[in-house]
């Protein structure tokens, strides 16, 4: 079967969780599995390279029925091969290559050429982009929480604060109404200047970051995704209207339409010895009824 040539045409940075597309290619996968490529896709699928946002549930549909969708993983083209998830060498955007949204399935797929509608769980949705936005909400506020920590000028985010979110992050994944970020603090942060004693009271570290978050909840602000093209490879940005001021932090994810629409978003911090530094360990926690929710 041929493979697609252009990248995959993605709907949900939108907010879009239906869609219609053509299916392209089939790939088969092991267990009975198969990777479904169609031309358009309101279908977050997991980014290999930084796998932050876990993939959309879902259904495809064909004048057969639904099928349960078990996964969607990015993938690239190179050179007539089509390489998916793990399997993926290089990070979407890559020049040279086409990137595509392949759809999971068990049992038989959808043939090449048939139509299908993609319905994605609007509710796992909505708890996802709730944890996503509260996830870059929360690096902020601990970046502007640790703004004195810095013994030399240091780059900065959006906001105008020292980044210790992009200086140190390790990894981020995002959860239902929440996320957990994992900081290392080792020889490199310190050279450029920042203060490890600084993280000596994790609580107080929490309860500044908490401090930004309620503020700027309760003040709200608009959220949107900004992109140059519709296709997957396209650059994106979460653009977000604070009383800091406008953000901008590049993001394939998705997100609510207003900081207010979170209801509450609190963090708790933890220090843990690690070798050569330390490791801080971020949980984000998203309360949609506001800060009395369960």
């Amino acid at each position: 079967m041929s493979l697609p040539t252009t990248d995959t045409v993605v709907t949900y940075p939108d907010g879009a969780t239906t869609s219609t597309g053509t299916v392209l290619h089939v790939e088969p996968l092991d267990g009975g599995r198969s990777g479904v490529l169609l031309d358009v896709t309101a279908c977050h699928p997991v980014d290999a390279a930084w796998p932050d946002q876990p993939a959309d549930r879902g259904t495809l549909t064909t004048d057969r029925g639904p099928q349960p969708l078990v996964d969607a993983v990015t993938g690239g083209i190179h050179d007539g091969a089509l390489h998916l998830g793990d399997a993926l060498p290089v990070r979407t955007g890559t020049d040279g290559w086409t990137f595509v949204v392949a759809h999971v399935v068990e049992g038989a797929p959808p043939a090449v050429g048939e139509q299908v509608r993609v319905d994605v769980d609007a509710g796992h949705r909505a708890a996802l982009s709730a944890g996503h936005t509260a996830c870059h909400l929360a690096a902020l506020a601990l970046d502007a929480a640790l703004a004195d920590a810095w013994g030399k000028p240091a780059s900065t985010d959006s906001l105008g604060n020292p980044a210790f979110d992009a200086l140190a992050i390790q990894s981020s994944r995002i959860h239902t109404h929440g996320s957990t970020d994992v900081y290392r603090v080792g020889k490199s942060l310190r050279r450029k200047g920042f203060t490890v004693a600084a993280l000596d009271d994790p609580a107080a570290v929490a309860a500044r970051t908490n401090a930004h978050l309620a503020r700027w909840v309760a003040a709200g602000g608009a959220v949107r995704v900004e992109r140059t093209d519709e296709a997957l490879s396209a650059r994106r940005t979460w653009v977000c209207d604070l009383p800091d001021g406008r953000t901008d932090i590049p993001c394939g994810g998705t997100h609510v339409r207003d900081v207010a629409d979170l209801g509450a978003v609190t963090v708790s911090l933890a220090v843990e010895d690690v070798v050569g530094g330390l490791e801080l360990t971020m949980q984000t926690v998203v309360s949609p009824g506001g800060a009395s929710a369960s």
